[in-house]
């Protein structure tokens, strides 16, 4: 025996139970998976341990695919939750002013938006108090004409003179920008976020989140003041 390492305690009750549990492996499939077990095959490679290899790196590779899968569906659930959040207190706002504030909140909140605007067109028929961006028909016209006039969200770099309007002090921070005109027989106002990377609204950026925005807000604003667009 001399010369021969002695195994340590641990390794003894390991050998020890093994010992007396000879179908362990056979209960556990994913650890025998994981034991590197060598053939005495010596510099060439045996088809057992390829065929071994091979089915630990697929069982790798499923993993890691379930793993992204639950990530994103939980993921998904998160946004789920947020935007159920925002629609329920979008519903429950009294007044024109409640609901940008909610909007405001939980776009920032939930939705981490750098920057927020909702520009509305004003004939004067708003009397209420909002935190909405009023504006004239003329001054909309004159520096959100191209806004206005869209039929669809447009993203990217807009002229200062659109951001200007919008986002007044904090245009000077704003790189990029995503708007949505608001619209029913007219259009009424501009849904606009911002953020200081120019490239972060890109054209190739989804519609799809704004775009139900839109969709509730053109519901819900009407109802909050005396213009029926």
């Amino acid at each position: 025996m001399k010369g021969k390492k002695k195994p340590l305690a641990e390794e003894q009750l390991v050998r020890d139970y093994l010992s007396h549990n000879p179908d362990f492996f056979q209960q556990n499939p994913d650890i025998f998976e994981a034991i590197n077990i060598t053939h005495d095959s010596g510099k060439a490679i045996s088809l057992v341990e390829r065929q071994v290899s091979l089915i630990r790196e697929h069982n790798k590779e499923l993993s890691n695919q379930i793993e992204q899968i639950l990530s994103t569906a939980k993921e998904n659930a998160e946004l789920m939750e947020k935007t159920n959040r925002l629609v329920l207190n979008l519903i429950k706002a009294n007044d024109l002013n409640s609901l940008v504030k909610a909007l405001n909140v939980s776009l920032k909140s939930d939705f981490s938006t750098e920057f927020f605007s909702l520009t509305l067109i004003d004939n004067g028929e708003i009397s209420c108090k909002t935190a909405a961006n009023l504006v004239s028909k003329s001054d909309a016209e004159a520096h959100i004409g191209a806004l206005v006039a869209a039929k669809k969200a447009i993203c990217g770099v807009r002229p200062d003179k659109e951001v200007a309007l919008m986002f007044g002090q904090q245009a000077e921070n704003i790189g990029s920008v995503i708007a949505l005109p608001l619209k029913t027989t007219n259009t009424f106002g501009v849904l606009a976020l911002g953020h200081s990377d120019s490239e972060f609204y890109s054209e190739e950026i989804g519609t799809v989140f704004i775009d139900y925005i839109g969709d509730l807000l053109k519901e819900l604003i009407p109802k909050h003041i005396k213009s029926k667009y």
